[in-house]
């Protein structure tokens, strides 16, 4: 099974409002950068995004660790709340409706396809492929927020 590395990193401006993510994937020497914009969303999601197009990236079943700075992300698989939330038929422990479920549906079933661990980094730290992941992202906001901002 190919080994990958799998840095991931999301951005949005208002929150809720214009949103990027960006991933990184590293298969031996070679890098991968993709990014993407989303209008209307929040921080939270285009965290889940950059995840879930990374996976989707990639053509066949792979050993992934996945480097993120978003503890929503991280602790929805290391500390088990997805499963927990499927448990409890998508609802936390104060039987509030778990936001994004739609996204957590796909990258759960994106999960299950690799062998996937997950990874917390610090963000905005001295991190490169998080700092690149970061950019990337902010870079998809910046090009929208100009398009609209032509006279």
């Amino acid at each position: 099974m190919k080994k990958v590395l799998l840095y991931t990193d999301g951005a949005c401006s208002f929150n809720p409002g214009p949103g990027g993510w960006g991933a990184v994937l590293i298969y031996g020497t070679v890098e991968k950068r993709i990014s993407g914009f989303q209008n209307n969303t929040t921080n939270n999601r285009m965290e889940i995004m950059a995840v879930i197009m990374g996976l989707k990236a990639l053509k066949e079943p792979c050993s992934v660790d996945i480097y993120t700075d978003s503890a929503y992300v991280y602790n929805a698989f290391k500390e088990r709340w997805i499963e927990n939330w499927i448990k409890n038929n998508w609802k936390n422990s104060n039987k509030k409706e778990i936001l994004n479920q739609d996204l957590w549906l796909v990258l759960k079933d994106l999960v299950d396809i690799h062998d996937a661990q997950f990874h917390k980094v610090l963000g905005h730290s001295t991190n490169k492929y998080n700092n690149l992941c970061d950019s990337l992202a902010r870079n998809e906001v910046k090009k929208y927020l100009d398009s609209i901002n032509v006279d």
